[in-house]
C-alpha cells in the first residue's frame, strides 16, 4: 500500500544519554534531510552513498543557525524497517538536541508520528505480520533473558510460520469440502469425510500443543504475579529479603511492622517474578494496620501465585485456618519457615487443609531450603520441563483468545464430520479457523483492532 506523508519522532529514551536518535520515514525523508543537514564534504546527503553514515551539522535553514553536530545515515525503500525511505540523525544526547531538531523537522514537511507507527507501517507495507510486530514491543520490554529469546524468536517469525502452517492445512482442507460441495453427485463424500477426519484431529493436537504454552509464555512475558501472606510475624519480610539479596522491607520481632504492600521484580532463572510483601492478614483494632490488612486481601485476589508462610514454632491458629480457606481455589506453595526452632505446628493437620498443594520446609535465619523454593517456582511456570529449550510460546492474551476460538471451531467441525452432516454446513466451521488463525498474523483482523494494538506502543518505534 502506498502512504503518502512523512512521520518523524524521537526514537531514544528521553533524559541524558550519549547519543539521541531523531528517525524520520516516508517519501519525503531525504528531501527534508537535504535542507537541515550540511555535510562536512558539502554534498547533499541524496547525493552520498546510502546505509554510511555522513558527518555534519544541522542547521535550520531560515537563520543558519547550527542547531547541534550529527551523524546522519539515510535508507531507501523498500530496504528498510519501514520499507519507505528512512533517515536517521544521531545527535548529541539530552532532551534540548533532540527536541531541537525534531521541531525543525516537523517544520519542513513531517509530521510527529504516533505511538508505534513506524512498526505499524512496517507491518502494513508488509514487511512484517501482526504477530511479529507484537514482538518488538515485547523485545523492547523484555524483563529476562527467556522473554527475550522468546519475544526474538516471535519477531523472527517462529509464531507466524507455526500458524501459516497450520492455515495451510485448514486451506487444504476447505479445498476438499469445495470439491465435494461442488461435485456433490459423485461418490466422494465417505473419501472426504475420513479424510477431514483424520487430518484434523492430527490439527487439533498440534493446535492444542500450541495452547498449552501460553501460561508459562504469559509469565515469560508479563512475570508471575506472586503474593506473600500469613500472620504477621511467620517470615514474610524476611522471605522478600531473601529472595531479592537485600534488606528491602524492614524486620522486627514485632508483629505488623509491615502495615502497607511492598512489590518488587526478581528475576529466579529467567522467571520474572513481580513479588508482593503483604500485612500480615489477622483480626486487628489499629486502623492502620487493618487498611494493609484488606489491602493484602486484594492483592491476594488478583496474585497468580500465593506463597503462603506459616510459623513452625507456633500452634496453627484461627487465623490460619482462615486464611487456608482463602486459598482453596488458588495456585500457592505453602511454606513453613522457622524449622531451626523446635516444632510445635501440627504438620498432619497442615496436610489435611491443604491437601495436594506444595508444602516447602525452611529456615530464613539458617538459609536453608531457599533453592527448593526457587526450583519448585520453576517447576510450576515450566509444569515440570525445566529444561525446555523451546522458545515458541504464545505469549500474548490476543493470540491464546484466537487460538481458543479457532480450536473450539475445529472440534465443531470434527463433530459435524462425524455425524456425517452436509458439506457447507461444515464449511462453515473450518473457515471460521481459517479466520481465527488469521487474527493471529493480522491477514483476518479489522482496522480498529490495528489501530488499537498499536497505540500501545513507544512513539519512536
Amino acid at each position: 500500500m502506498f502512504i503518502d506523508d512523512t512521520i518523524a519522532a524521537i526514537a531514544t529514551a528521553s533524559g541524558e544519554a550519549g547519543i539521541g536518535i531523531v528517525r524520520i520515514s516516508g517519501p519525503k525523508s531525504i528531501e527534508i534531510i537535504d535542507v537541515i543537514f550540511e555535510a562536512n564534504n558539502n554534498k547533499k546527503l541524496s547525493q552520498q552513498q546510502q546505509r554510511r553514515i555522513t558527518y555534519g551539522h544541522i542547521v535550520d535553514p531560515d537563520n543558519m543557525e547550527k542547531i547541534d553536530e550529527v551523524l546522519v545515515v539515510y535508507m531507501r525503500a523498500p530496504f528498510t524497517y519501514t520499507k519507505e525511505d528512512i533517515v536517521e540523525i544521531n545527535c548529541h544526547g539530552g532532551m534540548i538536541p533532540v527536541k531541537r531538531i525534531l521541531q525543525l523537522v516537523l517544520r519542513k514537511g513531517a509530521r510527529l508520528a504516533e505511538a508505534g507507527e513506524f512498526t505499524k507501517r512496517a507491518f502494513l507495507n508488509g514487511r512484517i505480520d501482526l504477530a511479529q510486530a507484537e514482538a518488538v514491543m515485547d523485545l523492547i520490554s523484555a524483563k529476562t533473558e527467556k522473554g527475550f529469546d522468546v519475544a526474538f524468536d516471535q519477531l523472527e517469525g517462529a509464531l507466524s510460520k507455526r500458524v501459516e502452517g497450520m492455515r495451510k492445512v485448514v486451506l487444504e482442507l476447505l479445498a476438499h469440502i469445495e470439491v465435494s460441495i461442488d461435485f456433490s453427485e459423485e461418490d466422494v463424500d465417505e473419501v472426504t469425510l475420513d479424510y477431514l477426519l483424520q487430518k484434523s484431529i492430527e490439527l487439533e493436537a498440534k493446535m492444542s500443543n500450541l495452547l498449552e504454552t501460553a501460561d508459562t509464555g504469559k509469565i515469560l512475558r508479563e512475570g508471575l504475579s506472586t503474593v506473600i501472606v500469613g500472620k504477621p510475624n511467620v517470615g514474610k519480610s524476611s522471605l522478600l529479603n531473601s529472595l531479592l539479596r537485600e534488606s528491602r522491607a524492614i524486620v522486627t520481632e514485632v508483629p505488623g511492622t509491615t502495615r502497607d504492600v511492598i512489590e518488587e521484580q526478581l528475576n529466579i532463572q529467567g522467571i520474572p517474578l513481580k513479588i508482593i510483601d503483604t500485612a500480615g492478614i489477622r483480626e486487628t483494632d489499629d486502623i492502620v494496620e487493618r487498611i494493609g490488612v484488606n489491602k493484602s486481601k486484594e492483592f491476594f485476589n488478583k496474585a497468580d501465585l500465593v506463597i503462603f508462610m506459616l510459623d513452625a514454632s507456633r500452634e496453627l491458629t484461627k487465623d490460619d485456618i482462615e486464611i487456608i480457606e482463602m486459598l482453596q481455589d488458588k495456585k500457592i506453595i505453602v511454606i513453613i519457615n522457622k524449622t531451626d526452632l523446635p516444632i510445635k505446628i501440627d504438620m498432619e493437620k497442615i496436610h489435611q487443609l491443604i491437601g495436594e498443594k506444595r508444602i516447602i520446609s525452611i529456615s530464613l535465619k539458617e538459609e536453608v531450603g531457599l533453592d527448593e523454593l526457587e526450583k519448585t517456582l520453576v517447576d510450576i511456570v515450566y509444569k515440570g520441563d525445566i529444561k525446555t529449550k523451546n522458545n515458541l510460546m504464545v505469549t500474548n492474551i490476543r493470540h491464546k483468545d484466537a487460538l481458543e476460538k479457532a480450536i473450539n471451531s475445529l472440534r465443531d467441525g470434527i463433530e459435524a464430520v462425524k455425524r456425517q452432516m452436509p458439506m457447507d454446513f461444515i464449511e462453515v466451521d473450518y473457515k471460521n479457523v481459517w479466520d481465527y488463525l488469521g487474527e493471529i498474523t493480522g491477514e483476518t483482523v479489522g482496522e480498529d483492532l490495528i489501530d488499537h494494538i498499536f497505540a500501545n506502543f513507544c512513539i519512536g518505534k
